[in-house]
């Protein structure tokens, strides 16, 4: 399986050179000491979230992984306050709507990535489809993300505007959250002898309505977040506010994923305690990490709201652009 990219990587590389036009060529110098101050940190406070359940929120373990990751976070910031060419010059942010719009994909990545980990477990474990099946089960959302980003994204972008697009699609990711928090249980998807009879109904009622409503949201809203995160950028600095906008989506992805695993698990785990069976458990920790997922999508909608002021509208968009 992972050796399909291999292919896919190579052709990359080979037609880099070809299609991606030559940038001003300046020297400098790579902040290492920064990115191994940051790039620790991370990984130790999605850990720390990934196993706090297990060995408990107030225990060492947690309360030194936390420690050590605020001690990296300072010192990463001193660095980059010191450092003459730092990996994130921090006056960056003062860009206007650059912070706002990082934060926003960030938690765009700690709603829509939990989403599909759940939806996928929902679809297997509960409704009993096979790997295979329940990725041409997610199919229909995959293309209608690709069909209205390229299409009809643009469009509305200009007309409508960035931040009326982003408010409607993160409102759109919220209600597709909430449906799926409603999926039936296991009661109500399997027969008493365990055997799944009206899967693919659940399917068509339940799940195929709401992962559309979950693309449209996400087709509204992921091109035009990083089109205000950029557009007052200076263009010597371009590269680095896209990356910074690209960075905080996996960051807010993987936290993301950690906190609703981390908040799924334990729930399940209460419930079956309690002698909730453990299908029927399962399911309502799912359903637990789909409104975590709608709490971060009206955060974020609302953020848009109060922070990103007179977003400087982009030139035209075109889908050939896209």
């Amino acid at each position: 399986m992972f050796l399909i990219n291999v292919p896919v990587g190579i052709a990359v590389l080979a037609l880099t050179p070809k299609l991606l036009p030559r940038a001003i060529k300046r020297k400098g110098s790579v902040d290492y000491l920064g990115a191994v101050s940051i790039t620790p940190a991370l990984v130790l406070l999605v850990y720390a979230i990934v196993t706090a359940n297990d060995v408990g929120w107030m225990s060492m373990q947690t309360i030194f992984l936390m420690a050590s990751v605020s001690v990296m976070v300072g010192a990463f910031l001193v660095i980059q306050r010191r450092k003459k060419e730092p990996l994130i010059p921090l006056n960056i942010f003062k860009t206007r709507n650059l912070l706002a719009s990082n934060i926003v994909m960030a938690l765009l990545g700690a709603a829509w990535i939990p989403m599909w980990f759940f939806l996928n477990l929902y679809i297997q474990q509960i409704l009993g489809y096979g790997p295979m099946e329940s990725e041409v089960a997610l199919l229909p959302m995959t293309v209608m993300i690709m069909v209205l980003m390229i299409s009809y994204t643009p469009r509305l972008v200009n007309r409508f505007g960035l931040k009326k697009n982003i408010i409607a699609g993160m409102a759109l990711l919220a209600v597709a959250m909430v449906l799926f928090s409603g999926t039936p249980s296991a009661a109500e998807s399997y027969n008493s002898n365990g055997s799944s009879g009206n899967e693919n109904l659940i399917y068509m009622i339940y799940v195929l309505p709401a992962s559309l409503v979950a693309a449209l949201g996400m087709s509204l809203v992921y091109i035009p977040v990083l089109t205000a995160a950029v557009s007052n950028i200076r263009k010597e600095d371009s590269g680095l506010g896209s990356g910074l906008v690209n960075t905080s989506y996996q960051i807010g992805s993987a936290l993301g994923l950690a906190i609703m695993v981390a908040i799924s698990s334990g729930h399940t785990e209460t419930l079956q305690n309690i002698g909730i069976e453990q299908i029927a458990a399962l399911n309502r920790g799912f359903h637990l990490a789909f409104i975590g997922a709608t709490v971060v999508s009206i955060i974020a909608a609302v953020l848009i709201l109060v922070s990103i002021k007179k977003i400087q509208q982009p030139e035209k968009l075109s889908s050939a652009k896209h």
